[in-house]
């Protein structure tokens, strides 16, 4: 390194001092001069410097040299080895040259045996290419075997158009050898064709093993997973497809792992053999039968899974109503295993035509092809088919016309013959036994031969599995699809059918290709010709039915043995059943896209129970024979719980609860006096029939329970203001208003959601009216039941007054008739506390209205007794003491009394004398009373209250109530023989009648 930095810094002081000679330019004699020269224009004085440069110059190379003689030395001998090279090189060119222009000397001399010699060589090279092509022809057969059988069909096809090019060629024609080579190509193009199209069909409609992951069998969770927004496998493959290009085969992997691709190569081989028109109208006449297969094998699987469904899942409740809408049944998930799947299916069906379509139009968009309508137009016809397809499925499973006991006509009479179809075949050579021996051997045979002739052209796929006619497409069951109906039809299937079709259908909408002519978003439209045409008629004819059973069944107003476990008071077994009818209904209907006229049936149906029922209170309250004037008419309490005044003083009195209120009290007791009075009381004017009587409670009780659980229904859809299924359209025909299926398929309900029956604002009024109805009518019998006790106690007070009270000796016995109102005011008790509440108890039975009542009766109507002695006031006594203990029995009350009817009767013992001075001291009262101002309640008039405890002087009688006394008490002597007992027994009668009138002539 030291010796590197001299070197540097001697190069540095040449370019520094003695640049100048480094030039090429410079004269070294010239520089050698002006060294020598000593002048001023001379370098002399520069010589000794320019000695020790050189000095040290040369010192530097020789430690240069020294350093590297290693590589001067090699180089050296290097050298001597490549002037060797040139020098033979230069020799070898020399010979070249010479060599050259003798071949071109001999070359230009004329030679006649060169000429044959070429012909020669070019037939054997003709010869030799023939050969090498037979040979490549030999080869095909396996090569295109191993590619068919390794399913790359891509390669196949050119094998195959390369070998036919190869054979077809005008030399290779001539070779007689290669005929059956020719024969065998040809047939192997018909045959792979065949092939391409049968593999196609195999990934289109889910045949292969490959395609299993590509649809999913039902499970519990299906609907929820169906419904996700998982990006599907379809859409990466249609977004990453381009078809700008011919497709090449990728040779590292299996082509049918992927079914998308696999149908892309296929439909390229198809159009590079020039047949994919073939293909595709091969697609659109084998659809139907394909689709066919696919909903059978699923139709099939589900049957195998469910064994005998169609039996075991008849579920009828204990009336024999076949409601079939319970969610977690055998029915439910029989349908939603069989609709799910089938639709998973139909999903995966249509991705294979959506690439199918998508790959086809590349194609021709590619290539320019004319008549492209009628290659990309198989999508349209698939969705033509699936509607067709959901229609049929739907009908099955809802035409009420189309039950396994309605549709078959093959279980007439034993002594019915059924006509044979003459436009079916008797026989069939598809009906042969596949299982005969000689069948067997003969198509083994055949497809041996076949095998080893064509290779490819007979595979599994390919083997025929029977011949689909019109005769197998019609199941003896008769549905109209022609497959085996899994489960009962029944319109309650409408809301285990709609949501796994309304989801397919709305999943289908982006799988639809842009340019296939199908509107997406009016995918369901046509649904609604289907639900109004088809389902709403069916299911007004259901419900209707079933509606009619639960109305005729003969104990549809008996007593249901099951109440307490849905009601707290017991109610009748229809009206139980009526209400699960539309419980069920409600259900089924919140399952599908709400529509108004489905509600309007509901509701039509709750009106027909409501009359129903109101029937059954005109029976029971109806007289049983007809009036000689004005025809059948009501019972007393019927009529009189009529709209009118008496029924306003009842709503008022039931509207207060308490029922305390003396003053409507008395007005209903002098209503009823004064009623029954103008119309004497019949026997058929009440309901003796206790049977009668309990079944108005009955009535009262299922008709409360009925309007609250009916008014829990009440739901206003959201979708109300569009809600119109039969506007009027043209002709005054019914039209759809096309809407209701566009929404969001219903997810299956929990049984734990509440159950509401959805209306319009147009149609809610409708069943608020219904509510009400159901309301009034228990009202109705309410005021009914109390008017009919009421009745009763009038009409048996009536009769116990109507008989003569004389008596030749002390009677220890009650009147019959107040002992038969005692035994029917008991059982009135027992009845009612049996079927109603403690409230409407207190209501029909209240001693703050039957004591007054029964008081104000027995003073009334004691003009009706002919006659009374000692001994007859002796047994009013003890009727009155025998009404008064049983209804302390009943109400449970101390302070139920009668006082003021005993008090009254006591007065016929006290005289006529003492009930004139009664007269005088009860107009001093008043008087006083005036005269102290106390107030309106001392004026002059009545009292016709009692009070516990009260005294004799505390109790006022009217005028005519003291006449019918002192009339009485005078009628023994009236009755008398004797002429002379007569006459004062008038007089008497006269003379305190006349007194009486001067003190109470304003009473």
């Amino acid at each position: 390194m030291a010796d590197d930095l001299d070197f540097q810094d001697i190069l540095q002081r040449i370019q520094r001092e003695w640049n100048f000679m480094t030039e090429d330019n410079c004269v070294p004699v010239q520089v050698a001069l002006q060294l020598m020269d000593s002048s001023s224009l001379g370098r002399a004085y520069q010589y000794e410097q320019f000695q020790e440069t050189h000095r040290q110059l040369q010192k530097a190379l020789k430690a240069i040299v020294n350093e590297h003689h290693q590589g001067f030395n090699s180089s050296i001998g290097t050298f001597h080895k490549i002037q060797s090279s040139i020098q033979t090189s230069q020799g070898r060119v020399r010979t070249l040259k010479e060599s050259l222009i003798r071949a071109k000397s001999d070359l230009a001399s004329t030679k006649p045996e060169l000429k044959g010699l070429a012909t020669s060589s070019q037939s054997y090279d003709v010869m030799l290419q023939a050969l090498g092509n037979i040979e490549q022809l030999q080869l095909i057969p396996e090569k295109l075997e191993a590619r068919i059988s390794e399913k790359r069909f891509l390669t196949a096809v050119d094998v195959l158009q390369d070998a036919l090019r190869m054979i077809r060629k005008s030399e290779m024609e001539s070779i007689g050898a290669l005929s059956d080579l020719r024969v065998y190509l040809s047939n192997q193009e018909t045959s792979l064709v065949d092939i391409l199209v049968e593999e196609l069909h195999s990934h289109l409609y889910l045949k292969s093993p490959y395609c299993q992951d590509r649809w999913k069998a039902y499970g519990e969770e299906q609907a929820k997973e169906s419904m996700g927004g998982n990006v599907r496998p379809v859409h990466v493959f249609l977004d990453s497809l381009s078809t700008s290009a011919p497709m090449v085969e990728d040779a590292s992997r299996n082509p049918e792992a992927d079914s998308f691709y696999y149908i892309q190569m296929i439909i390229e081989s198809l159009n590079k053999m020039g047949r994919l028109d073939f293909a595709v109208d091969k697609i659109e006449q084998r659809l139907p039968v394909e689709l066919f297969k696919v909903v059978e094998k699923t139709n099939n699987d589900v049957d195998q899974r469910h064994p005998s469904a169609l039996r075991k899942s008849r579920r009828r409740n204990q009336d024999g109503l076949d409601l079939g809408a319970v969610e977690n049944d055998i029915r439910s998930a029989i349908i939603y295993d069989f609709l799910w799947t089938l639709y998973s299916k139909f999903e995966a069906i249509a991705e294979g035509h959506r690439v199918v379509h998508d790959v086809v139009t590349g194609i021709v968009k590619r290539e320019g092809l004319r008549n492209s309508s009628s290659l990309t137009g198989g999508f349209k016809e698939l969705w033509k088919l699936y509607q067709s397809e959901i229609r049929s499925i739907l009908h099955d499973y809802l035409a009420t016309d189309g039950e396994v006991s309605h549709r078959s006509a093959q279980g007439g009479g034993n002594y019915h013959r059924n006509q044979r179809d003459r436009n079916k075949r008797m026989f069939k050579l598809s009906d042969m036994s596949n299982k005969s021996p000689d069948l067997t051997m003969e198509q083994d045979d055949l497809e041996f031969i076949l095998k080893e002739s064509v290779p490819g052209l007979v595979s599994d796929s390919r083997r025929p599995a029977g011949v689909l006619t019109s005769d197998n497409l019609a199941h003896p069951d008769g549905s109209a699809t022609g497959h085996k109906l899994l489960i009962e039809p029944s319109v309650f299937n409408m809301g285990l059918l709609l949501p796994p079709s309304l989801g397919f259908l709305q999943r289908l909408k982006s799988i639809v290709p842009s340019g296939a002519d199908i509107v997406t978003s009016t995918l369901t439209s046509f649904l609604d010709d289907f639900l109004v045409n088809v389902f709403h008629p069916q299911l007004d004819e259901t419900l209707m039915d079933l509606c009619a059973q639960t109305f005729i069944e003969l104990d549809a107003f008996q007593q249901d043995q099951q109440w307490f476990n849905h009601a707290q008071r017991p109610i009748f077994k229809g009206t139980l059943a009526f209400f699960n009818l539309i419980t069920v209904f409600c259900k089924m209907l919140d399952t599908i896209p709400h529509d108004q006229s489905f509600s309007q049936l509901i509701i039509g149906q709750m009106v027909t129970y409501y009359d129903k029922c109101c029937g059954w209170y005109k029976t029971l309250v109806t007289r049983a024979q007809a009036q000689a004037q004005g025809g059948i008419r009501p019972k007393a309490s019927a009529s009189l719980a009529e709209p009118g005044e008496m029924h306003d003083i009842l709503m008022e009195l039931w509207n207060e609860k308490d029922g305390d209120n003396p003053d409507l009290i008395q007005k209903e007791i002098d209503l009823l006096i004064s009623t029954t009075n103008a119309k004497p009381l019949e026997p058929l004017d009440m309901i003796f029939d206790r049977k009668a009587y309990a079944s108005m409670c009955l009535l009262y009780t299922s008709m409360r329970w009925l309007a609250k659980k009916i008014s829990r229904l009440r739901s206003i859809s959201d979708h109300s203001p569009e809600t119109s299924s039969h506007e009027s359209g043209a002709g005054g025909k019914p039209r759809s208003a096309r809407r209701w299926t566009l929404v969001n398929p219903a997810i299956p309900r929990n049984e734990s959601s509440p159950i509401y029956l959805p209306m319009t604002p147009e149609s809610v009024v409708a069943f608020d009216g219904v509510v009400t109805s159901y309301e009034d009518l228990a009202t109705t019998v309410l005021l009914t039941l109390h008017l009919e006790v009421r009745v009763h106690i009038i009409y048996y007070i009536s009769q116990s007054l109507s008989t003569n009270y004389l008596f030749e000796q002390a009677v220890n016995e009650a009147d019959p008739a107040v002992l038969s109102l005692n035994a029917d005011l008991v059982a009135f008790d027992e009845d009612i506390a049996t079927h109603i509440r403690d409230e409407e108890h207190e209501f029909i039975l209240t001693p703050a209205s039957l004591s007054p009542l029964i008081t104000t009766t027995l003073i009334s109507t004691a003009t009706r007794i002919p006659a009374m002695n000692a001994h007859g006031l002796t047994r009013m006594s003890l009727n009155i003491l025998v009404l008064q203990q049983n209804l302390k029995n009943l109400t449970h009350s101390a302070t139920t009394s009668l006082a003021r009817a005993e008090h009254y009767y006591n007065l016929f013992s006290a005289g006529p004398d003492a009930m004139v001075e009664r007269a005088k001291r009860m107009v001093r009262r008043r008087e006083k009373g005036k005269r102290k101002e106390v107030g309106s309640g001392a004026a002059a008039g009545p009292k016709k209250g009692t009070g516990a405890g009260a005294g004799e002087e505390e109790e006022e009688y009217t005028y005519e109530q003291l006449k019918v006394l002192v009339e009485l008490f005078y009628s023994e002597a009236l009755r008398s023989g004797r002429r002379e007992v007569v006459m004062a027994a008038k007089r008497g009668v006269n003379d305190h009648l006349l007194q009486l009138s001067e003190f109470l002539w304003q009473t």
